[in-house]
Order: structure tokens, then sequence, then C-alpha cells
């Protein structure tokens, strides 16, 4: 009998150990789903306020602007830089010309169009045009394919096609790209192409609120350095100011030869 009593015992103390492993491992499970439930509500609820973040910045966005710039080279007056942005029923096109000053003037303007959709991510290129002077051989085109993700890029009448990388803007487009995404930590990855090439630009976030006072105005500017490996590349700088919507105010090129080109904000009109 006290053989029976002991089995039956020791048999509910097992039974009970059982359940009450299988209570823990119940509730540990439970614990896990909920975690993993609210993590994804955490997740959801971090992309729902990240669109909500582009769709004020898009709306927030300016729909018309006229940019002025003057241009040095080696500190001496090179050029003048008139650009336009315009948006309208979802779409946008901005102009760039280019006229030199002086005997530059020679050289004749060089025009750059883009045009494309503005999306709550911001501004999604369809076709971009540099043209230079009246030298059609010197024209680019690039056509962006985002269904198909393909770049066209023509060079002299012969189009090559490339994988179009997501986020890709043009040589014009992506200044005023900032207008809806500014970097949010201390790098940024962007491709832009030329109309030649697709290549991914490194940037890093140099100073914040540097204040800058320019013939435009005062301006409190993030400042972006350019980061390359390769010796060849351009150094480039740029200065996007908070009150020009975060379009850069002032940009600095020196190329491979060593020459710098200085482009400063003179004239700043927005509706």
């Amino acid at each position: 009998m006290y053989a029976n009593s002991s089995l039956v015992k020791l048999q509910l103390l097992s039974f009970r150990a059982a359940n009450a492993s299988l209570a823990c491992a119940l509730f540990v499970a439970l614990h896990i789903l909920l975690k993993a439930k609210m993590l994804r509500t955490l997740v959801s609820g971090c992309l729902l306020i990240s669109q909500l973040v582009w769709v004020a910045a898009a709306m927030a966005a300016p729909k018309t602007v006229s940019l002025v710039y003057e241009v040095t080279r080696f500190g001496q007056p090179f050029a003048t830089v008139t650009e336009s942005y315009r948006q309208e029923n979802g779409r946008y096109r901005i102009e760039s010309v280019t006229k030199g000053v002086d005997a530059y003037a020679l050289f004749g303007e060089r025009k750059i169009t883009s045009e494309g959709g503005v999306t709550s991510q911001g501004l999604k290129p369809s076709h971009f045009e540099l043209h230079q002077s009246n030298n059609e051989k010197k024209s680019l085109f690039a056509d962006f394919d985002w269904a198909a993700n393909t770049l066209t890029m023509k060079i002299k009448g012969k189009p090559t096609t490339v994988p179009l990388e997501k986020g890709t803007q043009d040589l014009v487009s992506f200044a005023y790209q900032f207008m809806f995404a500014q970097p949010q930590g201390n790098a940024l990855v962007l491709p832009v192409t030329t109309g030649k090439k697709l290549r991914t630009h490194n940037y890093k976030v140099a100073e914040r609120n540097v204040s800058l006072e320019l013939p435009a105005g005062k301006f409190k500017a993030m400042h972006l350095v350019k980061v390359s490996n390769d010796a060849s590349d351009d150094q480039k700088e740029l200065w996007l100011g908070a009150e020009a919507y975060s379009l850069p105010v002032r940009i600095v090129v020196v190329d491979e030869n060593g020459v710098k080109t200085e482009q400063t904000l003179t004239s700043l009109h927005v509706e």
C-alpha cells in the first residue's frame, strides 16, 4: 500500500512537474510571441511614422523655386548658374543653365533638364538631358525605367543600359532631393547618373549648423564632404541651407588636376 501510495505521489509530482515545465514553456513561448507581435507593431509603427515624415516633407517642399549661383574658378568669376524647379500634379521639372562670363562666355551655355515624378520618398527621375552649346556630340540623355529597374544612357547616339539602383538621381535632381530627405545619420549613400555613367557617391556629414553669410542671405548649413578612395575622383563639398529648404547654398569642387571651382548662392525665390 505504501509502495503504491509512494508511486502515486511520485507520479503526481512528476505530472505536476511536467505541467509546470509545460506551463513554463508555454509562458516563455507566449512571451516571445507577444514580444514578436510588439516588435512587429513597433516596426509597423516606425514604418508608418517614416512614411508620414516623407509625406510631410513632400507637402512642405515648395512647388516653385528659382535659384541663381555665382561660380568662381581659382577665386575669379567664371560663370552664372540659373536654375528653376517646378512641381505640379505629382510631377516635377528642373532646368539648369550655366553661362560663362567674360572670356568663358565663348564656351557657350550648358543646359540640363530633369523631369519625373514626386513621390512620398521624394523625386523619382524619368528623363534627363544635358546639352553643351550647340554641339550635339556632347549631348547626354538618360531614361529611367523604374518598372524594369533599368537605366538607359545615350552618348553620341549610342544607348547603354545598366541596372537601375534604388533611389538613383541625376546630375541636377540630386540637389533638389534634399528638400525631401536630409541625411539623418553621419553618412549618405547616393547613386547618381551623369548621363555617361551611374556611380554611387558616398558623403559624410562633416558639420551641422554651420553659419554662412552669403550674397543670398544668412544660413545655418549642414556640411557634407564626398568620401572616395579613388585618387582620380573629384573632391566635392556641399553646404545644405536650412533656410533654403536644405538646397545647396555653397558647393566646392576640386578636380583631379587641382582646379578649384566654387558655386555660391546669390539669389533664392520660393513660391
